[in-house]
């Protein structure tokens, strides 16, 4: 079951050449998720070969380097003879913003465009495997951050041991996964504890956003497989990430580091570093002993489970 993240843009506030806007593609086994949509996501969505079927997008502040590239988006979407709705989910407090910018030069999208608050701490979706809910984060606006997060799968199924008791081969092994007893070829009654292991844990997914380093992140990343976090500035320049409530690369390297995250990708690189991004992953990496990632845009990820190697 793959889990997929593409990042679309990985630049500041201010466009380069080599980095756009804020955005990231996030492909679950098929469902097709947007968190924030700056500036030129289009383009990167042609480049990196995404596709343009989004389900939903998880937009984390209303920054135009984090939105501007919606109402092109719904447009093309649209001229694509798209039908199906398109749900975006915001801040509290910014869903009339948002109506408008979809509206932008009196335009009335072609297919639903559902506009959906979330506070911090809320599930904004969910299915019967994962949920995506929100956290706050510390930004010069009402701004959050956003974990999909796995369930636990069932444990191994222990096939031989099955056999052993008695158990047909055919559905009862399936039943038998699922938590349900069964009876063996003598009549005697199998549980699944007794073939099937412990559960095993899902995949999570952290994004923060533009952010000062938080509590809240920390808590909210225990444990994860990818954290995307803000890392706008090295570490000479933590005055002026402090100052306009970003973060450095360090500083998301300690947040990895509380939170045993397994990986960390640093996003929302200011433009003072278009000629050589190295030094923030360097400081991260100084803070952080696990996996540092320093992406391109286009550049793609694939989540493995945590038990991909047992």
């Amino acid at each position: 079951m793959s889990l997929r993240v593409t990042f679309l843009g990985t630049g500041g506030a201010v466009p380069t050449v080599e980095r756009a806007a804020s955005a990231v593609f996030v492909n679950r086994e098929g469902d097709r998720f947007l968190f924030d949509c700056g500036e030129g996501t289009q383009r990167e969505m042609m480049r990196a070969g995404t596709g343009f079927a989004v389900d939903r997008v998880f937009v984390s502040h209303l920054h135009g380097d984090h939105v501007l590239g919606i109402p092109g988006l719904v447009q093309t979407l649209g001229f694509n003879d798209r039908t199906d709705p398109l749900t975006v989910h915001c801040p509290p407090g910014t869903d009339d913003h948002l109506h408008d910018l979809v509206h932008a030069v009196g335009h009335d999208p072609a297919f639903p465009v559902r506009i959906e608050p979330v506070a911090p701490g809320e599930v904004a979706y969910e299915t019967d495997e994962y949920e995506v809910r929100a956290f706050e984060t510390e930004h010069r606006t009402v701004s959050q951050g956003y974990v999909l997060e796995e369930d636990d799968r069932p444990g191994r199924f222990d096939r031989p041991k099955a056999e052993a008791l008695g158990v047909p081969v055919g559905p009862k092994f399936g039943r038998l996964h699922e938590g349900e007893s069964v009876e063996a070829e003598d009549g005697t009654v199998v549980e699944p504890e007794q073939v099937v292991g412990p559960p095993r844990p899902g995949r999570k997914l952290v994004y923060t956003a533009d952010t000062r380093p938080r509590e809240a992140t920390v808590e909210a990343a225990e444990d994860a497989d990818l954290l995307i976090h803000d890392a706008t500035f090295a570490d000479d320049m933590a005055d002026r990430a402090r100052d306009t409530a970003h973060s450095t690369g360090r500083e998301a390297g300690s947040i990895a580091d509380r939170a045993d995250a397994k990986r960390l990708a640093l996003v929302h690189i200011s433009s003072r570093y278009a000629a050589d991004a190295r030094p923030i992953r360097r400081d991260a990496r100084e803070a952080f002993d696990g996996e540092c990632i320093l992406p391109d845009d286009g550049d793609l990820i694939e989540v493995p489970f945590p038990d991909a190697d047992d």
